[in-house]
């Protein structure tokens, strides 16, 4: 297979939806860094990608994304070797089931969410050039998503923990980033969309313990599997019909239209200044 000099990076590349964007992203014939939680689980999946596609040239790096110094590490590795990045998908994801604080002093989910795809992002940028895709997984959720910059980085929200609400919260977060950052990278030709992968059975849920057995049947048909979860962002990273458009967001592998409401959202540029500055120590 002739391998392509650009690089792919995946984030939570090891998990059910991250696995199978890794995957396409191999047979396309990139080279690849995932980027885990642990190495061992890592190693473990690329060793059978690489049996399946046939692209021996993926690597697997170790982040805690509830770090920032670990976030910033990992980034930095990878501008070490100093090859031009073609694709970049923050796949990566939790939804906490109850209030954790990390070291850096934010609520966990947000941590994870928004603030370490933000620094990833912003630290991988100078490997970027025109023609670079960037994909944020982000969730129809972002619907029902409020930012409330007096707690949102400490708690996620005002009140008690609420792990629907909080997560809500960070999905809308991260799909502010994804429509500020096109508009500021739309002249250097650097693409940056946002897929909803809609519902997925994947280890970051479990239905049978959101409701009871009559809902669980309800909402039962409407799960995913991954490899469907996957089948949007994977679009937008490959197929060469999104190669120029940015600043969009998709689900079912169509790009759905946003009101006005979130594309000239009023805390969109407010909440990238806030983040710069939290951030700031390690860009």
């Amino acid at each position: 297979m002739m391998m392509k000099q650009n690089l792919a990076v995946i984030t939570g590349a090891d998990g059910g939806m991250g696995r199978e964007i890794t995957r396409e992203v191999a047979i396309a014939g990139y080279s690849i860094i995932m980027i885990c939680y642990t190495t061992e689980k890592g190693e473990r999946v690329k060793n059978q990608l690489v049996e399946s596609t046939g692209n021996s040239n993926i690597e697997v790096l170790q982040a805690d994304f509830s770090s920032m110094q670990s976030v910033s590490d990992v980034a930095n590795k990878i501008l070490e070797k100093h090859i031009p990045i073609a694709l970049l998908m923050n796949n990566a994801g939790t939804l906490e089931t109850h209030l954790s604080v990390t070291k850096d002093g934010v609520e966990r989910t947000v941590s994870v969410n928004y603030l370490a795809p933000y620094l990833l992002t912003r630290k991988l940028l100078p490997m970027m050039t025109s023609g670079s895709r960037i994909v944020n997984m982000v969730s129809c959720t972002y619907a029902i998503g409020k930012i409330d910059f007096s707690c949102f980085f400490e708690r996620g929200r005002r009140g008690r923990f609420w792990r629907i609400p909080i997560y809500s919260n960070t999905k809308l977060a991260l799909l502010l980033f994804t429509l500020e950052l096109a508009e500021r990278l739309n002249e250097k030709g650097i693409t940056v969309n946002a897929a909803d992968p809609g519902i997925v059975s994947t280890p970051i849920i479990t239905m049978k313990a959101w409701f009871d057995p009559l809902t669980d049947l309800f909402f039962r048909p409407f799960i995913r599997t991954p490899r469907q979860g996957a089948d949007t962002a994977i679009q937008l990273l490959l197929s060469p019909i999104n190669e120029k458009k940015t600043g969009t967001f998709s689900a079912s592998s169509r790009i759905k239209k946003l009101s006005a409401k979130y594309k000239f959202h009023k805390q969109k540029s407010t909440l990238w200044d806030k983040t710069e500055l939290l951030v700031r120590k390690w860009l």
